[in-house]
């Protein structure tokens, strides 16, 4: 069976660093003294320093533009789903080009793309960026475009399935995966502590990647999906009215690890070289790393992706790849995951090459 092979990847965030400012944004939303104490004893665990937004925190309020993040959200006056997806349709096109374009497909490469797959939690149109992408890159018109949507954090692992799918059934396919999220088009206006610590994490950011049968860069093994029972609500994400509403539960670290903790990946996990873990929160990774007993720097990739730049969603397990990609030496075996609804952690088998 033809083996595939994750040859490349680019990574791309939008120029804004807003962490520091939504800081502050989200302690003046909330009332209750005792709620922003907490919530800043919070923000000094929670190991990030940099988050990026197409937004922008530093136009002033007589400067309306549909970009800047003063104008966008107004204490009492939060936009309608309408406003944002607007401008998920003018913005994350912007974002898509930065990333392709420094996957720098050469002209071989670049005609030898069959399938286009696109994975997206935070915005939807159509023709979408499915199409976006076809026309940047002058793709041909028979090019075969999948999105991948409405799966969260761990699409990426999804689609690095379906990449696989694809190459095993057709050696000669070059697939070009594209993840995107614009996260902070969703931010709510709440006084629910719990709530706003689930925005304290999340940003914006792209990878583009290029999977085919060429034997380069990282080989994907295997695929297996770990669903934890009876844990169903605990992340939840659905369209309403003011944008999209996500429930991101206390628990799911927790009942994560002890999943992790009682699984057959706890008895593999001493031939596993590599790990690629989605860094939805610094809590996340703790209960990995104190589920699998993991030694204190298996998760460092994580850790600096999770520091440098938040929680990007679909898009973040690529910006860990990337780094392990750099590092992975050939044999060295890998494990990547990612989590999200159902409670799911999505993992994928890889090794260096």
């Amino acid at each position: 069976m033809t083996t595939a092979y994750l040859n490349r990847i680019a990574t791309a965030v939008p120029e804004h660093d807003v962490h520091d400012t939504f800081v502050v944004f989200a302690e003046k939303m909330l009332a209750d003294p005792r709620l922003r104490t907490v919530f800043r004893r919070m923000v000094s665990r929670a190991d990030i320093a940099h988050r990026y937004s197409f937004l922008d925190p530093q136009k002033g309020s007589g400067q309306f533009s549909p970009h800047n993040a003063n104008e966008f959200y107004r204490l009492g006056d939060f936009p309608n789903t309408t406003r944002r997806m607007e401008l998920f349709e003018q913005s994350a096109p912007v974002l898509m080009k930065k990333a392709v374009d420094r996957l720098a497909l050469n002209e071989k490469e670049r005609s030898g793309i069959t399938h286009v797959l696109v994975t997206c939690c935070t915005g939807l149109y159509a023709p979408g960026l499915d199409f976006e992408i076809v026309d940047h890159l002058g793709l041909s018109a028979d090019v075969e475009r999948t999105m991948v949507g409405f799966m969260g954090c761990y699409a990426a692992i999804n689609a690095l399935k379906l990449a696989r799918h694809i190459v095993r059934s057709d050696p000669k396919a070059g697939i070009l995966m594209v993840n995107l999220e614009l996260c902070t088009l969703h931010f709510q206006e709440t006084q629910e502590l719990e709530q706003v610590l689930s925005f304290l994490v999340f940003a914006d950011g792209a990878a583009a990647s290029l999977i085919t049968a060429r034997e380069q860069g990282l080989a994907l093994d295997s695929f297996k999906a770990v669903m934890v029972a009876k844990t169903r609500g605990l992340i939840t994400w659905k369209i309403r009215g003011l944008g999209f509403d996500m429930l991101l539960s206390g628990r799911v670290p927790a009942e994560l690890g002890r999943a992790l903790h009682e699984g057959e990946l706890m008895a593999e996990r001493d031939g596993i070289d590599l790990w690629a873990v989605h860094p939805g929160g610094r809590s996340i990774l703790d209960a990995v790393e104190k589920g699998l007993e993991l030694p204190t720097d298996a998760l460092a990739a994580s850790r600096e992706v999770l520091s440098c730049f938040g929680n990007m969603s679909s898009a973040t397990v690529m910006f860990v790849l990337q780094r392990i990609m750099q590092q992975a030496r050939p044999g060295q075996r890998g494990c990547a995951m990612s989590f999200g609804p159902g409670l799911t952690a999505e993992t994928m088998r890889f090794h260096g090459v």
